[in-house]
């Protein structure tokens, strides 16, 4: 498939903000998917915006700061055409690599945003996510510090992740929210409970995470025992034991769609995504993430891809028979708190 020379493009939220419509996710630029090629990753940067990829998105618990720092340098080179988001929220220990835990304090949000924008080296992110959410923290109180960056220029527009539908309303009527960032694939389709739903009623758009399953519908991996030791999916239930048996066989109607459309198994869960949008009514912009120029220019191929009804329908039981939960604590999602 030839990959198109520039993607079409559409507003994130009521900022309007323009991005194509397909965005490149870094984190594994920097850790969690094993050894990175850095001379080629920063290759694969160069090659997106050239293809018309804009947004690129990163967070500060990512390498705890490197991805920012690496990514830094090719949002300067190219601060007029890139779209930057980048996230705060969770934090590390660094004297315990499996600690998570998370702050929505406004003294953090503060200091954060400083330190990301230090380490991108730049004056202002375009796009700010909250990472996860503290639900001890009101919500309405997180998001109007936030608001506060936007006045002292630090910050275009506001994000959050992982939110419910119930969650992002009582946030956009303290100040627009420009995205929702979640996991949304063929195998995570929870938010379509009432996250989407309210994304669309407000005008918001929506940015899915893992949109290919963390390479699992690529066909790349079958069990979590072939990747490397520092590979955090060898700890992702889905990927692990009978689940990643029982999960790989859900995947035989994406392979066969794939060999009748000439597409790879990737394209195909990248295009179910992309239609999504119409299916939903909003506009969505996924973020797949590679290290490669290779796979971005297959990933970027499959955003104008349209898949026919009867394809869609094939597809549309893989999500509700998937074994495992996304993470092996669940706690840290919205899922909890639908």
């Amino acid at each position: 498939m030839t990959t198109p020379a520039t993607l079409p493009s559409t507003p994130m939220g009521p900022e309007g903000i323009r991005v194509g419509i397909q965005g490149l996710g870094c984190m594994g630029m920097s850790e969690f998917y094993g050894p990175t090629d850095r001379a080629e990753a920063r290759a694969t940067l160069d090659r997106a915006l050239e293809l018309g990829v804009t947004l690129f998105d990163t967070a500060d618990i990512y390498g705890s700061g490197d991805n920012e720092e690496f990514v830094g340098d090719f949002v300067r080179a190219n601060r007029e055409q890139v779209v930057l988001a980048t996230k705060f929220a969770i934090v590390r220990k660094p004297d315990d690599p499996h600690y998570r835990g998370i702050d929505n304090s406004p003294e953090y949000i503060r200091a954060a945003v400083d330190a990301s924008l230090r380490r991108l080296g730049i004056e202002t992110i375009d796009l700010y996510y909250m990472h996860r959410r503290d639900p001890g923290v009101p919500i309405e109180e997180t998001v109007g510090v936030m608001a506060e960056l936007i006045g002292q220029g630090k910050v275009r527009a506001l994000g959050l992740s992982e939110v419910t539908g119930e969650e992002l309303r009582a946030a956009h009527a303290v100040h627009p929210i420009a995205a929702v960032q979640s996991e949304w694939s063929l195998f995570s389709r929870d938010v379509e409970r009432t996250a989407v739903p309210a994304a669309a009623e407000l005008g918001v758009t929506f940015v899915p995470y893992s949109p290919l399953g963390r390479g699992f519908l690529t066909g790349s991996f079958a069990q979590a025992a072939e990747l490397n030791d520092t590979d955090f999916r060898r700890h992702m239930p889905r990927f692990t034991g009978t689940n990643a048996a029982h999960n790989a066989a859900l995947l035989a109607p994406v392979y066969a769609i794939a060999e009748e459309r000439g597409l790879t198994p990737a394209q195909v869960a990248l295009a179910w995504v992309h239609s999504r949008a119409q299916e939903h009514g909003l506009p969505i912009v996924p973020i797949p993430g590679t290290r490669r120029r290779a796979r971005l220019e297959e990933n970027v191929s499959a955003a104008t891809v349209a898949l026919t009804a009867a394809e869609l329908a094939r597809l549309e039981p893989i999500g509700e028979q998937v074994a495992g939960p996304r993470y092996a604590d669940m706690s840290f999602t919205s899922a909890g708190r639908e």
